[in-house]
């Protein structure tokens, strides 16, 4: 008499430990991806032959029709939340005479509006202002 053995069964694959690590990977992106405030509106920078390298965080934007602007803030109220920023934290652009910020002007712009804007930031307490411009 001849008995065959049981047939093996294929064991069924457990994915639990994939579906682990993609969420495990998830969290870990999501926790260390650095989320930039969006640019209130764009600007296209004036063209330099050389542009220095920077890493200032406050970017104030002026628009080709004079329009100011500070992370969410536009308008009249730009200014004082500058301070108000600049107040809370330098954002890691810091030297002797406070935070630097980080002027993102329109090529379009007229230089009397920057220079009037410049004189602003200089009663609100800023002194030092860098101007973003584009290399060639």
């Amino acid at each position: 008499m001849r008995i065959d053995a049981p047939q093996r069964r294929r064991p069924q694959e457990n994915l639990v430990p994939m579906i682990n690590v993609v969420f495990l990977l998830l969290i870990f992106f999501l926790m260390t991806a650095q989320i930039a405030p969006p640019e209130p509106f764009e600007v296209e920078p004036p063209e330099v032959s050389e542009a220095a390298d920077t890493d200032g965080t406050l970017s104030l934007y002026l628009g080709p029709d004079g329009q100011i602007g500070f992370r969410d803030v536009t308008g009249d109220e730009t200014i004082a939340a500058i301070a108000a920023a600049r107040e809370k934290d330098c954002g890691g652009a810091c030297d002797a005479d406070g935070p630097v910020l980080m002027l993102r002007a329109d090529r379009n712009v007229a230089a009397d509006e920057v220079a009037a804007l410049m004189t602003r930031l200089g009663t609100a307490g800023i002194t030092r202002i860098e101007l973003v411009t584009a290399r060639q």
